[in-house]
């Protein structure tokens, strides 16, 4: 299980936690070697090193627990409750095993400081008469000889120390944690064990932090991965919506001239093969060359030429040198698909007038037609919704399109960026 933990998790991620360990365990080699350095009277010792990592060990420990067990049940199951029980149990777990493994205390301080003994200087004189002494100057046997001074006497010259009461009590040199003053309570839980516990508490939210930030990342790549899809899904349902509808149009214009002029249909047959040809190899990409769509503009124009008479005049103003520059396939070609469809009149002269300009870094068309009273199909629209949704999917909002529909002309303008 945590062999699955360990693998789910990003490389970065167990890169970084194998680094911040591994410099918290180098981190008391390094300061010994220091200060053995700084001070020649200290020697390296493993005992010092050992200490440190033992307590180091425990943290480590528990770290992994909550890294493979734990946190995953909070990061990416959702399952606040069990994760803080859990949590709970281990906390508890780790003050049990601190009070456990503090110092033992060694005993209450003591109620009674124990008192000195009243200085011999202090006792009455030596040469004062008591009953049954001798009263000579000789010194008796045992005595100090005269001019030295008596054990418990102060040096002469110096006066003697006086005592008011009894003398202050000697320093305890024992450490401060082998007693505790008379009567109190022994403590549940020290300073030190507080402290262990503020740190394990602060490596769980590190360890939480850490794996919510890539969880996050992570999430966000898939969710740009699943939008990319997603967009590739749409754009190639619009093509293929954009291609039948535009071969439905060619092949009802090649049905009406067989009957006309058999001649102009066979042409027709070459122009809408070159442009099958396109559709087959080039329509299925992101994008394509800006000199090969405008071939493509070409060809159905041609192929519209020759099924219409000199009553519609037909205008196309197409750029004669095209830099190399990537434009959407089948983009243009929708607008004045539209115009053929919506805007010849067999009663009426018309006009279709087509015209392509480069700014920059952008491509302006322009596309002007004038009205008939009943259009030519009477279903249509399709090809003009996929173009709108599909500028929108491409461009965001990086593009214009206006569309000026009055009584007698209908008028498209639009501009989009092109790419290197």
């Amino acid at each position: 299980m945590a062999k699955s933990f360990w693998m789910k998790q990003s490389r970065q991620e167990n890169m970084i936690y194998l680094a911040v360990w591994a410099l918290l365990f180098a981190a008391p080699l390094l300061s010994l070697y220091v200060r053995t350095v700084s001070d020649a009277n200290l020697r390296f010792d493993w005992t010092e090193v050992f200490v440190v990592w033992r307590m180091f060990a425990v943290y480590l420990i528990l770290f992994l627990i909550h890294n493979f067990l734990l946190a995953p049940m909070l990061v990416h199951g959702h399952r606040r409750i069990a994760y803080f029980s859990f949590v709970a149990v281990v906390m508890a777990a780790f003050v049990i095993y601190q009070c456990s493994s503090r110092p033992k205390d060694r005993g209450h301080r003591p109620d009674m400081t124990p008192r000195m003994e009243q200085p011999d200087w202090k006792r009455p004189p030596m040469d004062e008469p008591s009953m049954g002494e001798p009263q000579t100057g000789e010194p008796q046997m045992g005595e100090p000889q005269t001019g030295e001074p008596q054990m418990g006497e102060p040096p002469m010259g110096e006066p003697p120390m006086e005592f008011e009461g009894e003398r202050p009590p000697m320093p305890d040199k024992r450490p401060p944690h082998e007693f505790r003053p008379s009567g109190a309570p022994p403590h549940i839980v020290g300073e030190r064990d507080i402290m262990a516990i503020v740190v394990l508490i602060l490596i769980f939210s590190a360890n939480l932090g850490i794996k919510f930030y890539f969880k996050t990342r992570d999430d966000r790549k898939r969710l740009a991965e699943l939008e990319k899809q997603n967009l590739e899904q749409q754009l190639e349902y619009l093509r293929y919506q954009i291609n039948p509808h535009f071969f439905m149009n060619t092949l009802n214009n090649i049905h009406a001239l067989v009957d006309i002029d058999p001649e102009k249909a066979k042409d027709t047959i070459l122009e809408l093969s070159k442009m099958m040809r396109y559709v087959l190899y080039e329509g299925n990409k992101q994008c394509v060359p800006l000199s090969r769509e405008l071939d493509f503009i070409r060809h159905y124009v041609a192929l519209m030429r020759l099924r219409y008479t000199d009553k519609v005049r037909i205008s196309i103003d197409l750029p004669s040198e095209v830099p190399e520059r990537q434009v959407p396939p089948l983009m243009l070609i929708t607008f004045i698909e539209n115009a053929f469809k919506h805007g010849v009149s067999y009663q009426h002269e018309s006009f279709i007038d087509v015209k392509v300009t480069m700014e920059e870094n952008k491509l302006r068309f322009s596309c002007r037609n004038s009205k008939a009273e009943k259009s030519n199909e009477e279903k249509g629209g399709v090809g003009l919704a996929n173009v709108r949704e599909r500028l929108k999917l491409l461009y965001n909002n990086d593009y214009t399109l206006r569309i000026d529909d009055t009584t007698d002309i209908y008028t498209v303008e639009l501009i989009i960026p092109i790419l290197k």
